[in-house]
């Protein structure tokens, strides 16, 4: 299954946050550099992101971004399914209208289940456990941290 490209950039966003260490402040234009995001799509995942309480933002000239509790500790699965703006697994609507099956499908509770089965094997993986020392080691490079994992 794909996810979507905010969810994609949120959690490439988190998994930087988690990597760094405790109390590290980063700005939005360097966790956009790091993961090769545009700044703009980034900061609309990280107003999300501080929405849900998954990250703390300190505002200032020395301020940034860092995960919070509830970020280190949330699942992918948890964030996917708060990302996931999908009504509808299917794209059960044609340029003529809604598809004449729609009353009766049996493919759209299928692929319903389908995602919640793929956002439930996601609910062991926690965001604070994701980033690795090599993994991180030339982002950090990148974006001028020490690596210290």
């Amino acid at each position: 299954m794909k996810i979507n490209a905010f969810a994609d950039v949120s959690l490439r966003a988190l998994m930087v946050l988690a990597a760094v260490p405790d109390g590290t402040l980063l700005t939005t234009q360097s966790i956009a550099d790091s993961v090769g995001t545009p700044y703009n799509h980034v900061s609309k995942a990280m107003a999300k992101l501080r929405s849900m309480g998954l990250i703390e933002v300190v505002r200032g000239r020395s301020g940034g971004s860092r995960l919070s509790h509830a970020g280190r500790i949330a699942t992918v699965g948890q964030i996917l399914r708060q990302l996931d703006t999908r009504t509808d697994p299917a794209d059960c609507v044609s340029p003529g209208g809604n598809c004449p099956l729609i009353n009766e499908c049996r493919l759209r509770g299928a692929l319903a289940r389908a995602r919640e089965a793929f956002y439930a094997e996601l609910d062991s993986v926690v965001i604070g456990d994701l980033p690795q020392a090599r993994q991180m080691a030339p982002v950090f490079q990148m974006i001028g941290l020490r690596p210290s994992l």
